[in-house]
């Protein structure tokens, strides 16, 4: 990806293909075909083989030459220490001195990388991102989300989008959805030193593999601040503590957080009609040069989401950000997955990566368990003895609760299989009402429960049916023709 950003942006600057092709010394053909592509969104990933088999200590060996970074220069790991050191501290270790002597060596070489210093001189189109921290009513329960505030310090405009976390695939999101409603794209974009999309250390920035397609897909730059330098991006930090005061006071509620961030994307229009604070003049007109400054939107849209094949446990759950499961299919216990991460959902994707079920993302640090209606009834139909120990049974009202706990086998067996298919028809409540419903009225039949689900569906149990078209014309014709 480096590579391929650094031909997008050496075209953009004049420079002809056969130019670039000599500077990176590839094929002319190469370089035409990363120029005329337009789309980098990720893609579902492919089996491969393993390139090195030093691939599984890479990590540890990472993170010993970034804690040297802050070491005296004379007591830092050497190859040969690195290498003794796996010898006797990782387990099932047996690769040669030379294959981690090159690795040691690339790495040192990027780390020693000269990164041009940050310009504290702002010029229309350039932007800083952060995040912020608030409470939120969602569905009736208070909740402390985080807030996504992208700021043009040369208008002093803003704009903010809320996610549950600080993951990659939500500064994505929040960025791509912004974009769209500006209808252009920041040049430059300043972030802090945060690891959902790189991180910052010495002179070397390692970028999440999400976020550098998107710098690709879209043709922004982009810089990270000094640990510990806030300073470098003032004007999104007051802009953070700006929103919260304004725009999260008094708490705000919603049902759908992604409905509630297209409303957020117009609130800052309040604040574009001040006067700039330096400039003396209005926020709304010099957001006009930073608009002319944006650079165009790409004609096809990119796609924020990570794949990653994950085993299902016993009961067919995945587990996400450590503490996070998510059901997908009784049929894949312990059995790899497909899933697509994204900011706001989870998506169990299939052998032909079409879509088993979709789980509203959860963050934060409590365990939670995300069940598919779908999937339980699915386990429960095979295994009705399940059914007083079951999350499904903790869904159901008492009156039907009441029936199915006096069930025989064969008959629970039979509920569960009609709640199982009026739920994949008219959704899980439907279902469960009309189940209800059957049991007052004394028709518990199948036929009976799914006539009571489309009438629940269609115009509910308390209205009668619409009227048809009156047929009485009809009627006297037919009698006038049969005199």
């Amino acid at each position: 990806m480096p590579h391929i950003q650094g031909i997008r942006e050496l075209y953009r600057e004049g420079r002809t293909v056969a130019e670039i092709a000599r500077t990176y010394s590839v094929d002319p053909k190469t370089v035409r075909k990363y120029l005329k592509r337009e789309d980098f969104s990720p893609k579902p990933p492919e089996r491969a083989v393993k390139e090195s088999i030093l691939d599984p200590y890479k990590p540890l060996i990472d993170s010993w030459l970034t804690e040297d970074q802050s070491r005296w220069y004379k007591q830092r790991h050497t190859a040969q220490r690195i290498h003794d050191r796996l010898s006797s501290e990782a387990p099932g270790y047996a690769c040669s001195y030379n294959t981690v002597q090159r690795y040691v060596k690339r790495m040192l070489q990027e780390q020693r990388t000269v990164r041009a210093s940050l310009e504290l001189v702002w010029h229309p189109g350039e932007g800083q991102v952060d995040f912020g921290e608030a409470d939120f009513q969602e569905r009736g329960n208070l909740v402390r989300k985080k807030y996504l505030t992208l700021s043009f310090p040369y208008s002093n405009n803003s704009f903010t989008q809320v996610f549950g976390g600080e993951t990659a695939e939500c500064v994505c999101q929040g960025l791509k959805d912004i974009f769209s409603y500006l209808g252009g794209v920041a040049s430059i974009l300043v972030f802090d030193n945060a690891t959902g999309i790189g991180r910052r250390v010495g002179e070397v920035i390692h970028e999440a593999e999400l976020f550098s397609r998107m710098r690709a897909h879209y043709g922004f730059s982009a810089r990270f601040c000094n640990p510990e330098s806030g300073h470098e991006k003032g004007n999104v930090e007051a802009k953070i503590g700006y929103t919260r005061r304004n725009l999260f006071v008094p708490v705000p509620a919603f049902d759908d957080i992604e409905d509630y961030n297209r409303t957020l994307l117009t609130a800052h229009s309040a604040k574009a009609q001040e006067i700039h604070y330096k400039k003396l003049l209005p926020i709304k007109e010099l957001f006009e040069e930073d608009k002319r400054a944006l650079l165009p939107l790409p004609r096809s849209a990119f796609d924020p989401v990570r794949y990653e094949y994950l085993k299902a446990d016993g009961y067919g759950k995945v587990r996400i950000d450590s503490r996070h499961f998510y059901s997908t299919s009784p049929v894949y216990a312990h059995a790899e997955v497909l899933v697509a991460l994204r900011a706001h959902s989870i998506d169990i994707l299939d052998e032909q990566k079409r879509l088993v079920v979709r789980h509203t993302r959860v963050y934060g640090e409590r365990r939670s368990d995300s069940c598919d209606y779908r999937t339980s009834l699915s386990v429960l139909m095979n295994n009705p003895g399940a059914w007083k120990n079951s999350g499904i049974r903790e869904l159901v009202p008492d009156l039907l609760k009441a029936l199915m706990d006096r069930q025989e086998r064969i008959e629970l067996q039979a509920t569960l299989k009609t709640m199982h298919t009026l739920s994949g028809e008219y959704g899980f409540e439907i279902a469960v009402k009309a189940l209800e419903e059957g049991i007052r009225r004394s028709r518990t039949s199948f036929h009976d429960a799914a006539v009571l689900a489309a009438r629940i569906a269609g115009y509910g149990l308390d209205m009668a049916p619409e009227r048809g078209q009156d047929l009485h014309v009809y009627d006297e014709l037919l009698e006038e023709a049969r005199l």
